[in-house]
């Protein structure tokens, strides 16, 4: 499991929004961002682009000092593994990166042989499944 996120920074997501088929990518990065509102499409403001992002349902509240949310944005850089194939992440992946397909909302994900670089196995298949 990711690191970088805890369970109850995610536990008011509803909804993780994709604006490209993750089922073609080994992995994606994610970050909790500082948004003004709990749904829609955020801005983008990180090189390389947007993948998707989480919407949060009316229980989240925002923060007292900057009325901002706290919201998942998934993305990836140009040299990660889906442009760079044998580049930096031929094998093994960023730190802030997990499967695409073990996520849920309210769930961080997990990394997985593929995102690592090998191949999907017979324990993340079921895992999937």
């Amino acid at each position: 499991m990711s690191a970088l996120i805890a369970e109850d920074e995610i536990v008011h997501e509803v909804d993780l929004v994709w604006l490209e088929d993750i089922s073609r990518l080994d992995y994606v990065r994610q970050s909790l961002d500082r948004l003004p509102t709990r749904r829609g499409k955020p801005a983008y403001h990180r090189g390389g682009r947007m993948i998707g992002y989480a919407l949060l349902g009316p229980g989240a509240k925002p923060s007292r000092s900057s009325g901002t949310f706290r919201r998942r944005v998934f993305w990836l850089l140009p040299h990660d593994r889906d442009t760079e194939p044998e580049g930096l992440y031929a094998t093994g992946a960023p730190a802030e990166a997990v499967d695409a397909r073990t996520l849920t909302p309210g769930s961080k994900g997990c990394k997985t042989e593929r995102s690592e670089g090998g191949p999907m196995s017979s324990a993340t298949w079921e895992f999937l499944s």
